[in-house]
């Protein structure tokens, strides 16, 4: 959700007419439908995750820092990977997701996930991209701490929620500016926040005002386990997952019992918000904010695409 002009590449071309992969569902699925779409533009020079174990705790690092280590196909796909792998590991007892650079993850970018498509095929693409990226973080079996090394916007921050903590260095800030986009919220968000802050700071967050809580205000509001100097951020996490297994932690999700009945209640709630964020992103709301940023942006030529997406809305809405 990080690129203003990420519908101007899916949604359609003068012909509206270019094709784009499917992708199949669950674990394994998941990245052989990443991989199928992934293109050569999207491989770095270096490897988009690090991974690293020791003593039982395996790091996977996101590596992008130039791109903000925004969630594009191929870092999906390299970080579902890593995942998977440290599943099927014996020698991983806890999972650790950081980044480098000055941000953690500027979150999903549509620019780089989705192609140009029939609106029909772009709907399908968003909505079991965005299922199957949080279910991803629920069908993770280990205990899992996320650790925002800086900057968290959207999906990035969302999927936190669905792993035993976050711990965040101080340099970190959580930004969902779903209502600023025009969209609904994802990740369980909608039924999850409130869960785990105080209903004001959920509202703040997620509605208009967009709150953008600091690592400090995060943890005072509930959603952040610790905040800790960035210098000592790493050593803090891996001396804590190995704490949790000297424990014997089991999987929870967000201080909750990770039991079927909350599994079912989150794959639902996320199914229903793919669904809906799905319909928002061609829906006539996020094309005219869309329309009003880049125009805020000085960016005349995607703002005249947009003008054109909304005014022929009524056209190809027919396609969908």
């Amino acid at each position: 959700l990080n690129s203003y002009d990420t519908m101007a590449r899916c949604v359609v071309t003068r012909s509206a007419l270019l094709r784009l992969p499917v992708p199949l569902d669950r674990a394994a699925s998941r990245t052989t439908a990443l991989r199928h779409m992934a293109s050569s533009t999207d491989a770095p020079k270096e490897p988009m995750v690090l991974t690293a174990t020791l003593n039982g705790v395996t790091t996977i690092t996101m590596n992008r820092p130039d791109k903000l280590n925004g969630w594009t196909k191929g870092m999906m796909l390299a970080v579902f990977e890593a995942l998977q792998k440290a599943e099927a590991d014996d020698a991983t007892k806890v999972a650790v997701l950081t980044g480098t650079g000055k941000y953690y993850c500027a979150g999903v970018d549509l620019g780089g996930t989705v192609g140009l498509a029939m609106p029909k095929s772009v709907y399908e693409m968003i909505r079991k991209s965005n299922q199957q990226l949080f279910d991803a973080f629920l069908d993770f079996k280990k205990p899992m701490i996320v650790a925002p090394n800086g900057p968290a916007i959207g999906a990035s921050v969302t999927s936190g929620t669905l792993v035993d903590a976050i711990i965040a260095s101080d340099r970190a800030t959580f930004s969902t500016p779903f209502s600023r986009l025009g969209v609904p919220p994802e990740g369980c968000s909608s039924v999850f926040f409130d869960r785990i802050m105080d209903a004001e700071s959920a509202q703040r967050m997620l509605g208009p005002e967009g709150w953008v809580p600091t690592a400090a205000e995060a943890k005072v509001a509930g959603f952040v386990h610790e905040v800790v100097p960035h210098e000592e951020h790493l050593a803090f996490v891996q001396k804590t997952a190995e704490e949790w297994i000297a424990s014997g932690r089991s999987r929870t999700v967000c201080r909750f019992p990770r039991d079927e009945a909350l599994l079912d209640e989150l794959r639902a709630t996320n199914a229903k918000e793919s669904v809906e964020l799905a319909t928002a992103f061609l829906g006539e709301k996020f094309l005219n904010t869309q329309y009003e940023f880049a125009m805020e942006k000085n960016k005349p030529k995607v703002a005249q695409l947009f003008w054109y997406l909304k005014t022929t809305r009524p056209l190809w809405s027919l396609l969908l």
